[in-house]
């Protein structure tokens, strides 16, 4: 069977080469983007705003932006800085262009650019050799630990650690940082269990110790800059004389830090361009927050506004189910007392064909959900979709182990993404220099592919894949890699040498910009940022993994929203949506599926959920599935419910309210001037609880109302009339 062609659809219209675009007008870039993109890349002066949906083609919108300008000659190539979050993406937006004839624009993450700087001015600034980067934070803060006789484990330095991040990002020093964690209302937890007091002090002497051993952080190299741009006009002028124009991608991840070295490259000028989506917002633990996107109009009031909502990535099937998400939060914003912020979110207009539902499913114990999406993947191998082409999300890393043993009972080829780079792998090593020796040969297009699949072919790369797993498999998944990438880029760009291609595979090396490897992906929903396939599959969707447990602020529980929003908005046309009831076979199954999933379900026309017995686990006869009573579960959480009154709300106690409050207090109105004319209490007519179910339901006929909790036969006859007529009336 011949492979389709699966690549991302967010393109509108067809591209023309190199050679093409160069003996063409600038506005021959323009060509081919939908009318919103053509705006957002045309306007090339003054502060710009692009709120860009998943899907929406916003990196096709900002590098033809980029390149029109240059062609233009509003944009000196060499005076423009776009930057971005991850070196992937950094490199992918280099890529594309110098496709499109402006290679000299430097695109970077905010840390390769600051460090560029760092390093450049050190000399000038402060002079001396430039500390050490450290790579972890670990083994100084236990020193740290140590010198004030802290015990702790490697779990809580790990906590320690990723609290001094939050903390550097957020420009909090040791001082600063007690004072905000402390104040009232601020609610941070104690990370690692230490008090914010006790952190402090080990947070002052982590910087001790990194200034005895002459080191310094990642974050400090942003800190640093920052304090040379502020202290030195010398310096930030020459950085500001440097670069003009700025771009920023994934704008609603930056924190106070970044935002701060951004305000000092401009200086005061505004002719930059921003482009996010506050629904994607999803490393507010990291520090990143949203607020600077959402507020670029009130600091820039003359800042060109353009939101791009055509989605090219995925079908109206799932599409559908991502705007389902987010609008099932904004209706529950009215219903909240004390709300969250809640950004209106930007409602995605599928641009591609219908395609199949997604497919929701219940299993009994994690073991049977991942032998279930081992088959489900093998089926969809058969069909045709490439197992790169399929990815498997999850909320930790730690729930992978249970798929990475189905997949490999099943022959299945996978990858762990976050684990070891490809570029680090030894196979791939070998093959570079391999590759690096042969360099010489003077081949030109498609010679460069047969070239790299001879000189492969003795590192262990052939056409057929071995049938042998483990080790083999992986060499052979590597060297396939590489030969992929030199038959894309051999048809992708007009004289392909292989020089060139060895300068591109060290500057992939550089910025680890891995090429595709064929296998499932396997990856926390954290870090599929960004990236995309033909066939998802976001399992462990019960509660307590998603929403995740210590999730327990609405603005947490939020942030947990916008992160199974990103999940779904991965998927293309395949989109599987799974949970299981326990986490053992023969599990007493206290699971319940996530609260994220009821609304889906209910107003998108899903299909329930199937569970599945484990045969371990046994099961119940009909005669004794008949007889045992059906629990009744929170209509907002799913927790199995026990107290009487939170049975009649059908809710817990903590959760929102889902009813029509309005309504409720209408019926509350009616029901004490009812009960003052039967002269009897007023919970003797309906309870709080049963008028709140009747708010959420409204019922119209005799049959609806008596599936209201506490609502019978009797009082249907004593009080009916007169609550239908209320009813009718509201």
């Amino acid at each position: 069977m011949s492979r389709p062609a699966f690549t991302s659809t967010s393109t509108p219209g067809s591209a023309l080469t190199a050679a093409q675009l160069a003996a063409s007008p600038p506005e021959a870039i323009l060509d081919g983007l939908d009318e919103e993109q053509r705006l957002a890349a045309s306007t090339l002066n003054g502060p710009l705003c692009i709120l860009a949906g998943a899907g929406t083609g916003k990196t096709r919108a900002i590098t033809h932006r980029i390149a029109y300008g240059v062609r233009a000659g509003v944009y000196d190539p060499h005076r423009l800085l776009a930057v971005t979050f991850t070196a992937r993406a950094a490199a992918e937006m280099r890529s594309r262009l110098s496709a499109l004839g402006a290679p000299g624009v430097q695109a970077r993450t905010f840390h390769a650019a600051a460090l560029r700087q760092l390093q450049y001015f050190w000399p000038m600034s402060i002079g001396g050799t430039m500390p050490q980067i450290l790579d972890h934070k670990v083994r100084l803060l236990a020193e740290a630990a140590r010198r004030l006789h802290v015990t702790t484990d490697r779990a809580t330095l790990r906590d320690l650690a990723s609290e001094i991040e939050w903390a550097k990002v957020s420009t909090l020093t040791p001082e600063s940082y007690l004072e905000v964690a402390t104040a009232e209302g601020a609610g941070r937890p104690e990370p690692g269990g230490v008090d914010h007091r006790t952190f402090a002090k080990l947070y002052q002497s982590y910087e001790d110790v990194k200034l005895d051993k002459h080191l310094i952080d990642f974050e400090d190299v942003l800190l640093l800059i920052v304090g040379i741009l502020e202290d030195d006009e010398r310096v930030a002028a020459q950085v500001r004389q440097q670069y003009r124009h700025f771009v920023v991608d994934e704008y609603q991840d930056v924190s106070p830090l970044q935002q701060r070295l951004l305000d000092l490259w401009l200086g005061g000028r505004d002719e930059i361009c921003v482009v996010g989506d506050a629904a994607q917002t999803i490393y507010s633990f990291t520090g990143a927050t949203p607020d600077f996107l959402l507020g670029f109009k009130r600091r820039h009031p003359e800042a060109n506004l353009v939101k791009l909502v055509r989605d090219y990535r995925s079908t109206p099937e799932v599409v559908k189910l991502a705007n389902g998400l987010l609008a099932d939060r904004t209706r529950e914003a009215s219903r909240l007392a004390d709300p969250a912020p809640w950004p209106e979110p930007l409602q995605l207009i599928s641009q591609r064909e219908r395609g199949p539902m997604p497919k929701l499913i219940q299993h009994a114990d994690d073991d049977a959900e991942a032998a279930w999406v081992a088959a489900e993947i093998a089926a969809m191998q058969e069909q045709g979709v490439p197992l790169s082409e399929m990815a498997v999300l999850y909320r930790t890393n730690g729930q992978s182990q249970a798929f990475e043993q189905a997949l490999a009972t099943a022959g299945i080829s996978y990858q762990l993404r976050g684990s070891e780079r490809f570029f680090s792998r030894r196979e791939v090593r070998e093959a570079l220099a391999a590759l690096r020796t042969s360099s010489l040969v003077q081949d030109a297009g498609d010679a460069v592919s047969k070239s790299v699949r001879d000189i492969l072919s003795s590192h262990g790369y052939s056409e057929k894949a071995p049938q042998a797993t483990g080790a083999v498999r992986e060499r052979w998944e590597s060297m396939s890699a590489l030969v992929a990438l030199a038959d894309q880029l051999s048809t992708e760009r007009e004289g392909f040498t292989m020089r060139g291609f060895i300068t591109e595979l060290e500057e992939r090396s550089a910025t680890q910009h891995a090429p595709t490897v064929e296998g499932v992906t396997l990856a926390s929903l954290h870090s599929a940022k960004g990236l995309e396939w033909e066939a998802v599959f976001l399992a462990g969707l019960s509660e307590g993994l998603m929403p995740i447990t210590f999730a327990k602020t609405q603005k947490e529980v939020d942030e947990e929203r916008r992160l199974f929003y990103v999940g779904i908005t991965r998927a293309r046309k395949y989109l599987f949506l799974s949970s299981s009831s326990s986490r053992h076979t023969g599990g007493r199954g206290r699971r319940t599926p996530s609260r994220f999933l009821r609304p889906l379900r209910r107003e998108m026309g899903l299909e329930e959920p199937g569970r599945k017995i484990a045969p371990s686990a046994g099961g119940l006869s009909p005669n004794a599935a008949s007889r045992k009573k059906k629990a009744t579960t929170c209509s907002t959480c799913g927790k199995v419910l026990t107290v009487a009154t939170e049975v009649k709300r059908r809710r817990c106690e903590d959760c929102p309210a889902r009813y029509d409050e309005a309504l409720f207090d209408k019926l509350r109105a009616w029901r004490m001037e009812y009960a003052k004319e039967l002269e009897v209490p007023a919970f003797v007519v309906f309870t709080d609880a049963t008028l709140e179910v009747i708010a959420e339901l409204k019922p119209s006929t005799d049959e609806e109302l008596l599936k209201v909790p506490g609502i019978g036969e009797r009082k249907l006859e004593k009080h009916g009339d007169r609550l239908r007529e209320i009813l009718k009336e509201a």
